[in-house]
């Protein structure tokens, strides 16, 4: 039987509705805040079985947080996701179709990267292909910057990725409709957007999982084949 929910889960609940997403030391923080005001027992390190609650009071719901990793700096990131639509149907609620469509072409071209990038010029450059309704530049880039700030995409030096959120609600449609270049981390085994491949046996891993798995090793070798890994260490 699921432990019953306090208003301390429905209060941590609430706010994470709010934000979509949120850091891992910031939904720490919320957990014990949550806990204090409703006078509920506090255990700093068991954050997980807290959410494990609100989940399985969500499960009807066809909703659940996932917890899932920047691949950027490795942090742990806590995220609402609805299963009951495909992640782009839940878009659609808030985007136009031609903003759609510029967003499923961005994510192509991110996904079918060598990095899990795509530059400003090259996805600028699609905004007068759209078969839905062409945009001009200036109109796309006002889009792009809505993606940013509704957390679907992030942006760094005019460079655009899948931002944390969007890798979190949208794995599983990812990895269905991109089956032959989408991998997961073999670390982690989660979707790697932005990651390193081995040479020989084509496994990925990302940045942070490379950097963590290889620091104590002299000399790195692939965690499946064994063979050198060639890539460059992040620092």
């Amino acid at each position: 039987m699921a432990a019953q929910m306090t208003d301390a889960h429905r209060r941590f609940l609430q706010v994470l509705m709010f934000h979509g997403i949120m850091e891992g030391s910031e939904a720490r923080k919320l957990h014990r805040r949550c806990c204090e005001i409703h006078k509920v027992y506090y255990a700093h390190d068991k954050l997980d079985d807290f959410i494990g609650t609100i989940n399985s009071h969500l499960q009807p719901l066809f909703m659940q947080i996932r917890k899932g990793m920047s691949e950027g700096d490795g942090r742990a990131h806590y995220a609402l996701v609805n299963l009951a639509e495909t992640e782009i149907t839940k878009m659609a609620s808030d985007y136009t179709e031609n903003e759609l469509e510029l967003f499923r072409k961005t994510m192509d071209l991110i996904i079918l990267s060598e990095n899990g990038f795509a530059s400003s010029t090259d996805i600028l450059n699609l905004a007068d292909q759209l078969k839905t309704k062409k945009m001009k530049k200036k109109e796309a880039e006002q889009v792009l910057k809505v993606f940013v700030e509704d957390k679907w995409l992030s942006e760094r030096n005019g460079e655009y990725t899948l931002h944390t959120r969007c890798i979190i609600e949208m794995e599983q449609y990812i990895l269905s409709n991109y089956q032959d270049v989408a991998r997961k981390c073999n670390i982690c085994h989660s979707l790697a957007i932005q990651s390193q491949v081995c040479e020989s046996c084509g496994i990925g891993m990302h940045l942070p999982c490379v950097r963590k798995y290889f620091r104590a090793q002299t000399e790195p070798r692939c965690p499946q084949c064994n063979d050198f890994w060639s890539c460059d260490i992040p620092g």
